[in-house]
């Protein structure tokens, strides 16, 4: 594909993937509608960069435009937060949050070594069960935007809370794999 082709293909993501969606913050449409979002995947897949499908870089999933337009646009960002990114998937969420002018740092799924407070959490990709640290490093007040399981449905979901608990609401079901090692622990049930 050429220049102009990736070109028309984020124009195309905006326009029928997430507006339809209801993604309707200006600054996430204008930021998804410029940042060539083929940079972040390998060359053989350049071509479905802008697929409304989950693509898995790096063996760990990057979500799917409109998933993560409907997250960031429920989120709410503001240029000057502090933001964490769970995943490894090719780094293009983590690069539209810092084109919002957010300060990004980035972990595949341990807590960070600093253990600052973050204003906003994304995490790149389904979750069964989020780790008690995602609390720890959650400003009072902060966000948190996530694909949870729910009895094998992923549900995109915004939580609000700090160290003490979160609290989600569901948005919308999605189809985004499963983020490795955020898998629900097996329940004894009879």
């Amino acid at each position: 594909m050429t220049t102009e082709d990736f070109t028309a293909a984020r124009r195309a993501m905006v326009l029928n993937q997430l507006r339809p969606q209801g993604v309707t913050n200006l600054s996430v449409l204008a930021a998804m509608g410029t940042l060539p979002r083929e940079d972040f995947v390998p060359a053989g897949m350049r071509g479905a960069a802008y697929a409304d499908r989950s693509l898995i870089v790096d063996g760990a999933p990057m979500m799917p435009p409109a998933e993560l337009g409907i997250l960031l646009n429920a989120l709410d960002p503001k240029a000057g937060e502090q933001a964490l990114v769970v995943g490894k998937g090719g780094g293009y969420s983590a690069a539209v949050l810092e084109s919002l002018g957010l300060t990004v740092e980035r972990t595949e799924g341990s807590a960070p070594a600093g253990r600052q407070q973050y204003d906003l959490v994304l995490i790149e990709g389904s979750v069964g069960q989020l780790p008690v640290w995602i609390g720890t490093v959650l400003a009072p007040g902060g966000r948190v935007g996530a694909a949870i399981l729910d009895r094998g449905v992923a549900r995109l979901s915004i939580g609000l809370g700090d160290k003490r608990g979160i609290g989600f609401k569901s948005l919308a079901d999605a189809q985004v794999p499963p983020l490795p090692g955020f898998e629900a622990r097996p329940q004894f049930t009879f």
